[in-house]
């Protein structure tokens, strides 16, 4: 009897412990059914909102074609810019005053703007424009005009984070203007080549005759001296002269006896390429400097 009672205790303990079991089983599938339930719930409710935000973006996408033409415009600046600034630290020497000597009659002031922003964009500091006719000097403010605004197309917002001075007359009075990089752009004529060295000397003479010095202090480095306060800009390394004519045309004689002249053909229709083979050649060139 003892050991009928002692089965049907365990018989007991093991239902309990079953129905623990099924209980707690039971408890947690209720839990993951209930959390399902409120997702898709949430979801039910979210999807016609997110579908509507949607429609509305592709409708503005598709309204706004501007939107995306200025996010390629953007792209492709970024990425001129980034070559740009690629091509000038490549090469093995990059001049600090370029010139751009014009020999044609008629000069393109969108070419030569273009010219003077690859310039800038490539890490030059000093740029002079230069026509023996005096075109540019006379029309600076239209060559002014045309750089600030092919700086624009060619550079985009990059345009807005430099400044530069742009160097018009002989008295050099700074016309300040947002440019690419942190040049100086000098316009010249054949008044600044040899007409400076006879001013100088005159005023020198004078000088001399005002008892203000010697006629011992005469010298060519006294005479270096005063055409450099004049100019107050290096000697270029590098002039790129363009035209059929084999002359310098009177381009700055005093400051040009140790510069690398290149030439190309015309000015008109030049490209980034163009100046860019023109800047190797001087990278590539010796400079044996007399010796």
């Amino acid at each position: 009897m003892a050991l009928l009672y002692g089965l049907l205790w365990r018989l007991l303990l093991v239902l309990v412990h079953v129905n623990r079991a099924l209980v707690s089983w039971l408890r947690v599938r209720l839990r993951s059914w209930k959390g399902r339930l409120w997702e898709r719930a949430m979801a039910a409710l979210l999807l016609p909102v997110a579908l509507a935000g949607f429609s509305d973006r592709q409708k503005k996408s598709n309204h706004n074609p501007d939107a995306k033409a200025n996010t390629l415009t953007g792209n492709l600046t970024a990425s001129r810019r980034t070559r740009w600034l690629c091509d000038g630290r490549s090469l093995e020497k990059l001049p600090v005053h370029i010139g751009l000597l014009v020999a044609e009659d008629e000069p393109s002031y969108t070419d030569i703007a273009n010219l003077v922003v690859w310039c800038m964009a490539v890490g030059i500091s000093y740029v002079s424009v230069y026509d023996n006719q005096g075109f540019f000097r006379k029309n600076n403010s239209r060559l002014l005009e045309e750089i600030v605004r092919q700086q624009q197309d060619l550079l985009g917002a990059e345009a807005s984070k430099y400044n530069v001075e742009f160097l018009s007359n002989g008295s050099d009075k700074h016309q300040h203007q947002v440019l690419s990089c942190t040049p100086t752009v000098k316009v010249l004529s054949p008044e600044d080549g040899k007409q400076s060295i006879v001013q100088a000397a005159q005023q020198l003479c004078r000088s001399v005759e005002n008892k203000e010095r010697s006629s011992k202090d005469i010298s060519v480095s006294m005479l270096d001296i005063l055409l450099r306060e004049a100019k107050n800009i290096p000697d270029p390394e590098l002039v790129v002269k363009f035209g059929p004519v084999d002359s310098t045309l009177g381009f700055l004689p005093w400051h040009i006896r140790l510069t690398e002249f290149i030439f190309l053909p015309s000015h008109k229709n030049v490209s980034y390429e163009d100046l860019l083979g023109a800047l190797q050649r001087y990278g590539a060139c010796q400079q044996r400097l007399g010796q």
